[in-house]
């Protein structure tokens, strides 16, 4: 994990003589695709999962801030019951469809056959 400091103020200062109505920019490199990584390693080890979706008589664990993110169903539903850790039912939705979208939401990618398109 590296991270860059940016000075931003009059280039001619020097920084001993900066004030405290200056102003430093801290940025993570590669924040975004260590998120992405970060996300999918806690739902792998089911970690800090929150949320239990049920369909096809199976269950998947995950988290309400990727559903909630990634969906404003999703966001709307969990908003409307602040359960602690709800179990949300989907009716008429394959298995295979649900762990494919999970994966869609976590990765921003999924492999799926043509004919599931």
């Amino acid at each position: 994990m590296y991270f860059s400091l940016f000075f931003q103020g009059a280039k001619d200062r020097t920084f001993s003589t900066m004030t405290q109505d200056q102003q430093f920019c801290l940025r993570w490199n590669d924040f975004q695709s260590n998120m992405v990584s970060s996300f999918k390693h806690l739902r792998d080890e089911k970690s800090f999962t929150d949320v239990t979706l049920a369909c096809d008589g199976q269950t998947c664990k995950a988290h309400k801030m990727v559903l909630s993110a990634c969906s404003p169903y999703f966001k709307a539903l969990l908003e409307d019951n602040p359960a602690k850790h709800p179990i949300i039912i989907l009716k008429d939705v394959p298995f295979q469809h649900l762990t494919s979208i999970l994966e869609f939401m976590y990765a921003g990618e999924v492999n799926v056959a043509q004919d599931q398109v």
